[in-house]
């Protein structure tokens, strides 16, 4: 096997993603949406599983994880207090002659115009990137209601709900896997930056005096993350903010990066946000949000050290980094060289022709009910079906031929290698088990 360098553009990812069903423009047949996106069959087993291995991640010896879900919408008076009204904002500038809309940061005003080749613009000026809206059917300030752009917020004002109904001590966390809203002034670069994204956080409530231990701690294990997804090292990286880009509320942050096709790009936040939203929303609120620690007799607000990671920007990474093409008996094939636990599709059953179906079908049907999720396929020459799974990243293909019903086995193909071996038929699901983990 001829092996080719792993370098992908976007264009290539955007084409898989739709030609194998992983992502959709949403409202395709209507011209789509800008910075919305639907995920078909093999975009969802794969959200999935990069879900379960991200709250799997989280277990660690210190304290107890929660789960938790918010609402999507919030009230005015949550994003006053968190900070989002006054400081969620992007520099925005439009050109005078066509009235396009740019985010500042991204335009020359020296040069022309993308869209109409003139060079006159607006001064650059705050962007709110909220979705803002109305509750009932009245308008009016007493009405106003939000998207929420990020997930954290509804964890924040559930604090003291969290503690006393799940009767846990400092220190501890709240995850949270949901959807979060950004009206972005020129959503890019495919699944990256959205209108409409999904975010896994964890919220970790802890002492100040233990908040720099465990904004380490946090730091190296979300680090291994990565490390255990099996992604090309020399493509990640980890690094600090500068204290004139962190947040508002954030007193340091680590940003996990990647090296995607278009450059080095944020993953993930790692942020200490110190007191500041437990505190902020005690003081709009008027209710106490402390905690009482009984070995000191005395009160105390909570420390924050959040991870917070998009789901789809996790996702556009992953099929970044296993994207390959290769050449095989002088024939060139897409794989994605996804790790196992990742992989949409586990399995794939391939009769060798379609006077085999029955039989194949029914050890499908059986290792089907094991949980895994598995293809049956049918259509073609056996080498285009082992080509349909490689492009999807199935890392093990099962073919039953006219041999297996008198020896009671199968050939099993590797997907990296091409590899292929006999095994016993009552076998494959323990084979499977032992190659997925």
């Amino acid at each position: 096997m001829e092996q080719k360098s792993s370098t992908v553009t976007l264009e290539e990812i955007i084409s898989l993603c739709k030609r194998r069903g992983f992502v959709y423009p949403s409202a395709d047949i209507y011209g789509g949406l800008n910075g919305i996106y639907d995920f078909g069959n093999l975009g969802v087993l794969l959200k999935e599983n990069i879900r379960h291995l991200w709250r799997s991640s989280l277990e660690n010896e210190h304290g107890e994880i929660l789960r938790f879900e918010g609402s999507l919408l919030g009230s005015e008076d949550v994003w006053k207090a968190s900070g989002h009204l006054e400081n969620f904002s992007d520099p925005m500038i439009d050109c005078l002659a066509c009235k396009k809309r740019y985010r500042a940061d991204d335009i020359n005003t020296e040069k022309a115009c993308a869209h109409c080749g003139n060079k006159k613009w607006t001064e650059a000026r705050a962007f709110n990137l909220m979705f803002k809206t109305q509750l009932g059917a009245m308008e009016g300030s007493s009405s106003d209601a939000y998207l929420r752009p990020e997930t954290a917020q509804s964890i924040f004002i559930n604090f003291k709900n969290i503690i006393s109904t799940n009767r846990v001590k400092i220190p501890f966390g709240v995850t949270q896997i949901g959807k979060a809203f950004r009206n972005e002034i020129t959503p890019k670069q495919f699944l990256f930056r959205m209108r409409e994204f999904e975010q896994m956080e964890l919220e970790w409530f802890c002492t100040d005096e233990q908040s720099d231990m465990f904004f380490k701690y946090w730091h190296n294990k979300r680090k291994k993350f990565y490390d255990d997804l099996g992604i090309n090292q020399d493509k990640i990286r980890l690094r600090k903010h500068e204290q004139d880009e962190l947040s508002h509320y954030s007193k340091k942050t680590t940003d996990v990066e990647y090296q995607f096709p278009f450059g080095w790009k944020e993953l993930e936040g790692i942020a200490h946000r110190g007191t500041y939203d437990l505190s902020q929303h005690a003081k709009f609120s008027g209710k106490d949000l402390s905690v009482f620690d009984d070995a000191t007799k005395s009160s105390y607000t909570p420390t924050v050290i959040e991870c917070s990671v998009g789901t789809d920007r996790l996702m556009l990474m992953i099929l970044c980094d296993a994207y390959t093409q290769d050449k095989i008996e002088g024939e060139a094939r897409i794989v994605l060289r996804l790790h196992p636990q990742l992989a949409p599709i586990k399995a794939a059953f391939l009769p060798l022709t379609n006077k085999l179906n029955e039989p194949m079908h029914k050890i499908y049907n059986q290792i089907k009910k094991s949980g895994l999720s598995v293809a049956f396929d049918t259509g073609g020459s056996i080498g285009k079906r082992y080509r349909r799974q490689d492009e999807v990243g199935t890392p093990f293909c099962f073919t039953y031929d006219f041999e297996s019903k008198n020896d009671q086995t199968v050939t099993v193909r590797h997907r990296d290698s091409t590899k292929q071996e006999r095994i016993a038929i009552d076998q494959i699901e323990t084979f499977l088990k032992e190659n997925i983990t």
